[in-house]
């Protein structure tokens, strides 16, 4: 069951359902808070899946292909990773109808739908652990949780001591796992959203569930379902241990975050520990899975990539030109495109400005450049990293991207300070008198000495493509 071929040609946009868009205020809960308040952990702001259908030609004018949901399934909480009934779509989202109606029309438009899956844990709702708070050591689900001793105590303030919750949570009873009931419970649920019609699963916290046997069925009941799903774990190390054949097709890629960061953010580190960075993240993984990483530059659970970057957009669209020409399947974070901004969870779940004058419509074009160059030039999204310039003294690097006889180069100046440089590109067979274009900016360059020379301004990076 190999890697799904449709991923590696995947942009994803993820969407946090409540902060995106209100498509229908008729589901909207009591006490909903006005679009654009403040967000936190237990205010509603109205968004739903009309939102998200309603916002389709936004979404492809963007030039996205896929999409990525946060928790739709009933919960009672705004991020609904408190799950009550797997099997129902939270009511102030919508319904089965209106899910179906948003997933049809996905479709229809060439987007791929990937689901959050929470099954390490659910809410304390949950049918199977309310009857054990009522039953206590009566209930037939006394073994699908890991309790300690009775009264559950699954209210009021401190940390669940009586049973297991993740982080010790009281309000996200975790799963026994290991009982055959719950992993048939789970598996199904796996194969039922999967036959109506969803494209794969980014699964939450699965080194939560540190069982090789459990994946590997997982996978098995998925691919047999689908064999073109895709299934992506919450890992934010590169472990190559959670990729394969028993486990997913590939991780949540934070690492590539941390390396962009770490040179234009924090600038705790320098060219040639970036290239040296993007060189292991390349390496790390078996043959096969190598470019299948969901790559994210900010989510639900990270600070906005615009306030960590110190709200310098030039740094944005830099952390974009790399996350956009590398293996792998960009991922961008509903609002980043626009200059959203937010800190620690939840002020990273704002609700999105659909007033546009709110956005930062240069960064928003760089973002529809970048995607729209990705399609149209496969090396971009397969073949080989080539290193070609690292220079820490003034900050600038450049790597190329080979497949079969395509090339590209990209180059950045990650400094304070205009600098002028020259890429050795003799190894891309980029000979003298060879010609490329700066895809962002139209400007020309031609091989000299098997080098390009050029000049970059502070924070500026450049996508070079041989000319047509």
């Amino acid at each position: 069951m190999p890697v799904p071929p449709w991923v590696s040609d995947a942009v994803f946009y993820q969407i946090f359902p409540d902060r995106f868009a209100n498509g229908d205020p008729s589901n909207d809960p009591p006490g909903t808070q006005p679009w654009g308040s403040p967000p936190t952990m237990w205010g509603f702001h109205g968004g739903d899946l009309a939102g998200v259908r309603d916002r389709l030609d936004y979404l492809a004018d963007l030039g996205v292909n896929a999409l990525y949901l946060n928790p739709i399934f009933e919960s009672a909480s705004n991020h609904r990773y408190n799950t009550t009934d797997y099997y129902r779509i939270d009511h102030r989202l919508g319904d089965g109808e209106t899910f179906a109606a948003l997933l049809q029309e996905a479709h229809r438009r060439g987007f791929r739908v990937i689901l959050d899956g929470v099954f390490n844990h659910c809410g304390r709702g949950f049918s199977a652990f309310y009857d054990l708070m009522e039953r206590e050591a009566h209930s037939a689900y006394r073994e699908w949780f890991h309790v300690r001793r009775f009264p559950l105590e699954a209210y009021g303030p401190g940390e669940a001591e009586n049973y297991q919750g993740w982080w010790d949570m009281k309000s996200l009873p975790k799963f026994n796992t290991s009982n055959p009931e719950v992993r048939r419970y789970l598996f199904g649920i796996a194969r039922h959203w999967i036959e109506r019609g969803i494209d794969g699963w980014r699964l939450d916290v699965p080194n939560e569930i540190d069982d090789d046997s459990f994946w590997a069925e997982f996978r098995q009941v998925v691919k047999t379902e689908n064999p073109e799903a895709y299934l992506v774990g919450e890992i934010w190390t590169p472990d190559p241990r959670w990729v394969g054949e028993a486990h997913f097709d590939g991780l949540m890629l934070y690492p590539l975050r941390d390396l962009l960061l770490d040179l234009l953010a924090r600038k705790v580190s320098g060219p040639s520990q970036f290239l040296d960075g993007l060189a292991t993240l390349t390496n790390v993984f078996p043959e096969g899975f190598r470019d299948s990483h969901f790559l994210p530059l900010g989510s639900h659970d990270t600070e906005r990539i615009l306030t960590l970057c110190g709200k310098d957009a030039r740094k944005v669209r830099l952390a974009a030109l790399v996350s956009l020409t590398f293996p792998g399947a960009p991922a961008v974070y509903y609002g980043d495109e626009i200059g959203l901004e937010g800190g620690k969870d939840p002020d990273s779940r704002r609700a999105f400005p659909w007033n546009e004058s709110r956005w930062d419509r240069g960064l928003r074009e760089h973002f529809k450049a970048l995607i729209r160059t990705r399609r149209n030039a496969p090396q971009l999204r397969r073949g080989e990293v080539v290193p070609l310039l690292s220079d820490d003294s003034v900050r600038v690097c450049a790597y190329g991207r080979r497949w079969e006889d395509r090339t590209a180069v990209v180059a950045l100046n990650a400094s304070e300070a205009a600098q002028r440089f020259e890429i050795p590109v003799g190894s891309l067979a980029w000979r003298d008198g060879f010609e490329v274009v700066d895809s962002l900016r139209g400007s020309r360059f031609s091989v000299r000495n098997e080098r390009i020379e050029m000049r970059l301004p502070a924070f500026e990076g450049v996508l070079l493509l041989p000319r047509a």
